[in-house]
């Protein structure tokens, strides 16, 4: 903990501030919209005294919404929402030079990230920015007395805002939670095209591997299953998806992929990408089936959507092959390889999405809390969309950014596209 410092912390090593510093100002180069926030923030304080907890893998990226939040005046703490995300030395400049309090740790076991969880709800948050919602399942299961501080959540995961329409059902969420996840400048972009990216960068980190004509079993086709897919064929991939919902799986044939059960993927795939947020999508007939030295990782959310307990019941002998992959060695004599511990692989042996769409889902983190505060009293408990005009509004500062430009209607298109009366 800290002596020089004003606050308590938790992070892995305070000496590695000055290159954590270098990668978040070589981030912020391509987060225009997220600087241009910050920058009004500075000068408005639109979140003066209000406590913020905020639950985010903590990356280069991050740090650029962690900042714009204090710009705006806001208490904010900061823990990780994954134990393998955390980039330490990023920890350790936000400490040391930014100021922010922040309880992460690269590794940090189960107990140590609950511990964590209860410390940013020890600072009492008006508002929580989280990542699963684990903050805010833990806030309305043991922290009862608690709910009367909260003016509202922000939730940018598909796992999360699920979660959260279950307590709106169940009747435990008292409070709005804005579903930053479902706003255009998030999902069209941070989950097709920042998952897409990362999800290889991780596997080709972890493994070094050639992609081109492997064959890459893609399970679920929503936007993250979606960018998978399309940039593994990118890399020159047979892609197979495997899905639930007919309506998504139509759309992956249409998108020119093979679609099929698992349990047919099975003995076909190189390599399994999970990208469907739910539990033991890969499970234990599923690894009876598979080749030889299959490789499996997951790009969802939680490390749940392999069933790595009932594979280590199967092993004889697990072993660390490389950084982030392990090798389990079945009794049938075939070996089954583990990515990244089963947890979020383009975070556990990569650094994430790119900033450049980072730029737009945090900046729609930044606008809901300061939405939320503008509207504190008004808006009723349970989920809300960001503002259209918010969600174009970042789509427009980022097309500027750009240096593109785009049409705008002429008066009578105006009155056209506005009337019934004007025939065709």
């Amino acid at each position: 903990m800290s002596t020089t410092l004003q606050f308590k912390y938790d992070v892995k090593d305070i000496s590695l501030a000055t290159q954590g510093k270098q990668r978040i100002e070589w981030a912020g180069r391509e987060m225009p919209v997220l600087r241009q926030i910050q920058d009004r923030f500075a000068t408005e304080k639109p979140l003066a005294g209000i406590r913020i907890s905020a639950c985010c893998h903590v990356t280069t990226e991050t740090a650029h919404l962690a900042i714009a939040l204090k710009n705006g005046g806001a208490d904010a703490v900061l823990i990780a929402s994954n134990p393998l995300s955390t980039q330490d030395d990023v920890a350790a400049s936000l400490v040391a030079d930014y100021g922010i309090p922040v309880f992460a740790l690269k590794g940090e076991d189960n107990a140590t990230y609950h511990r964590h969880v209860e410390t940013a709800l020890d600072h009492r948050p008006n508002i929580i920015i989280d990542d699963g919602s684990d903050v805010v399942a833990t806030l309305v299961q043991t922290r009862k007395d608690q709910l009367s501080d909260i003016i509202g959540t922000t939730e940018e995961t598909t796992t999360g805002i699920v979660r959260l329409r279950a307590m709106f059902k169940d009747g435990v969420l008292s409070f709005p939670a804005m579903n930053v996840n479902d706003a255009d400048t998030k999902h069209f972009f941070d989950n097709r095209y920042g998952t897409g990216q990362s999800t290889l960068d991780g596997i080709i980190r972890a493994t070094n591997v050639l992609l081109a004509g492997k064959t890459i079993v893609v399970a679920g086709y929503g936007w993250c299953g979606k960018g998978t897919a399309m940039r593994a064929r990118g890399m020159g991939a047979n892609v197979i998806v495997t899905e639930i919902d007919p309506i998504r799986a139509i759309e992956a044939v249409m998108d020119g992929f093979r679609v099929m059960p698992m349990a047919e993927a099975a003995p076909q795939g190189d390599l399994f990408v999970t990208v469907t947020g739910n539990k033991h999508v890969i499970r234990r007939e599923h690894f009876e089936a598979m080749k030889d030295g299959a490789m499996v990782c997951n790009s969802g959310h939680f490390d749940i959507e392999i069933d790595l307990k009932s594979l280590g019941e199967m092993a004889s002998e697990v072993k660390q092959v490389r950084n982030f992959t392990q090798q389990y060695m079945l009794g049938s004599g075939k070996s089954v390889i583990v990515l990244g511990e089963g947890r979020l692989v383009n975070l556990a042996a990569a650094e994430g999405h790119p900033s450049a769409v980072m730029d737009m889902s945090f900046a729609n983190q930044a606008l809901a809390c300061e939405y939320l505060v503008k509207n504190k009293g008004s808006l009723e408990p349970g989920l809300h969309s960001i503002p259209e005009a918010v969600d174009k509004e970042i789509a427009r500062l980022k097309l500027v950014a750009m240096g593109i430009e785009v049409d705008s209607l002429t008066a009578e298109q105006e009155i056209y596209i506005n009337s019934w009366t004007v025939g065709t």
